[in-house]
Formats: C-alpha cells, sequence, structure tokens
C-alpha cells in the first residue's frame, strides 16, 4: 500500500470493529499500519506530536469518517493520562494499543550527550511506562468484557547492545525486559501484552545509517507482518526477519567474550581493537 494515497473504502466495516490505539502513527511503519487497518474496516486512534496537522491522516480523516480519529500526543510530557481518556472515549473503549514510538541517532562516545541518552530513553521507554498507568485501569475493566490487546513496537537492538547504538538500544532493551515482567500479571488481568522485534525498516530513522542493513524491508511490508499478528497470533514475542533475528539473539547468548569481539568487528576503521 502507499501510504501517501487514501486507502480504498470499498470495504464496509465489520459490526464490532476492533479500535486501535496507535500511538506514533504519523510515518513508517505507523502510517502504513493505520492505512491497513482502516482498510480492514477497524476503528482507529492515530496519535503523534502533530497527528492533526499530518497531511496524509487529515485526508484519510475525511474519507473513513468517522472511524479514524486523530490525537495530537508527545509521550515525553505529563499528558498522557489526559490523551488515554480521550483515546478511550473517542469509541467507548480501546482493543489494541500499539506502542510505536521511537527516537534513534547513530553516534559514537565523543558525538553523544547525557540529553541524546535522556532523550531516547524519554522516548522508546519512559513514554511506553506512562501510557500504560493510563491505560491499566481502563484496559482491566473492558477485559472483564472482551479480548484486550497491547502490543509494544521494541527491536531486535534490544537483544544485543551494538556500536553507536547503545543511547538507541539500551532503552528498548529495558522495554523488553519490562514487557517479560509485566506479562504474566498482565495475563491475569486478562490483558494480552505483545512485542514485536523486527529488524531494520525503510524510515527517515534508518536512513541515517551508513552500513549496510541485511534485511531491509519496506514500512508497508513490516506493517503487514505486525497487523497479521495482532489478529491472529497469542506470541508473546513476533519476531522478524528470521535471519537478522536468529544472528542477534546468537550473539545475546554467546559468552560474553566471544560476542564482544564479534560486534567489535562493527568498528569503523581505525576504531578497531
Amino acid at each position: 500500500m502507499n501510504t501517501s494515497d487514501t486507502p480504498s473504502n470499498s470495504q464496509h466495516a465489520p459490526q464490532k470493529a476492533p479500535t486501535l490505539w496507535l500511538v506514533g502513527a504519523s510515518e513508517g511503519i505507523g502510517l502504513a499500519l493505520a492505512g491497513i487497518a482502516l482498510q480492514h474496516g477497524w476503528q482507529v486512534i492515530a496519535s503523534a506530536r502533530h497527528a492533526e496537522q499530518n497531511a496524509t491522516l487529515q485526508t484519510w480523516r475525511q474519507a473513513f469518517a468517522p472511524r479514524l480519529t486523530l490525537l495530537n500526543l508527545d509521550v515525553t510530557e505529563d499528558v498522557c493520562e489526559s490523551a488515554a481518556q480521550t483515546a478511550w472515549r473517542a469509541y467507548d473503549g480501546i482493543d489494541i494499543w500499539f506502542y510505536n514510538v521511537a527516537a534513534y541517532r547513530p553516534m559514537d562516545l565523543t558525538e553523544s550527550t547525557v540529553a541524546d541518552y535522556e532523550w531516547m530513553n524519554q522516548t522508546n521507554y519512559l513514554g511506553a511506562v506512562r501510557l500504560l498507568h493510563a491505560l491499566l485501569p481502563l484496559s482491566r475493566q473492558l477485559a472483564e468484557h472482551r479480548p484486550v490487546k497491547w502490543v509494544w513496537n521494541v527491536s531486535l537492538a534490544a537483544y544485543f547492545g551494538l556500536p553507536y547504538g547503545g543511547a538507541y538500544s539500551a532503552p528498548k532493551a529495558a522495554l523488553l525486559n519490562l514487557a517479560e515482567a509485566l506479562a504474566p500479571e498482565l495475563a491475569a488481568d486478562g490483558i494480552h501484552l505483545q512485542v514485536i522485534n523486527h529488524g531494520f525498516v525503510k524510515t527517515r530513522l534508518t536512513a541515517q545509517n551508513d552500513f549496510d542493513m541485511p534485511g531491509l524491508m519496506s514500512p508497508e511490508a513490516a506493517a503487514l507482518r505486525i497487523f497479521d499478528a495482532m489478529q491472529s497470533s497469542n506470541a508473546f514475542e513476533v519476531r522478524f526477519p528470521r535471519g537478522l533475528g536468529l544472528w542477534l539473539k546468537l550473539l545475546r547468548c554467546l559468552p560474553k567474550s566471544w560476542s564482544l569481539k564479534l560486534s567489535a568487528k562493527l568498528l569503523k576503521k581505525g576504531e578497531q581493537p
């Protein structure tokens, strides 16, 4: 699907269409996923810092009214509770919450600042924490009547810290660890928590990389995999592409003396030990 075009509205919405709150919906995977969900008759609340000003989302809102609601939200600010209440009221409940917000900048130690780490931690990790606390009491009540699912877009980068990407992968690893810790507790409340660990997707974030990205895929292809998982998979983790995922999982499992020697090969020439 070309996200610059209006998706076809030929399909009639099912009587009980799921409601999706997509946080991080202005471009890339999020925008593609919003379009796919609308094509399938879902009700979508699309959030981003400037969702209400996004040209593509505005076009879709006109085409799909009233099934698309736009809601501006900066997850680094103390507005998550009020935003969750607003999103919840849009369609009287949220069946699936998808956290897709990410910040990334590759850098070596001489380039990095404390502010870089704070920015990526606030966006990649603490934003999800703020929203989960805002949604928890509402989702618990809804789960007494129908299935509720939380889906967090983490990253294969959460498996192992690689050179120049630590400020991004460290909060992603924290988010994965948090999901592992919370999943059993949430399941007892009837909330299914699922994580998406994917590899390289062609977005403005990966456009910053100056190295080969194995398994690079389009946002539309990644969004289709995620949409399928939202509907049909009860797995805790959905991982793709297979090859890159296995390689990074191997790094995680190897003795650290071995895995660090392998990751050192990714250093730029002149920096390798």
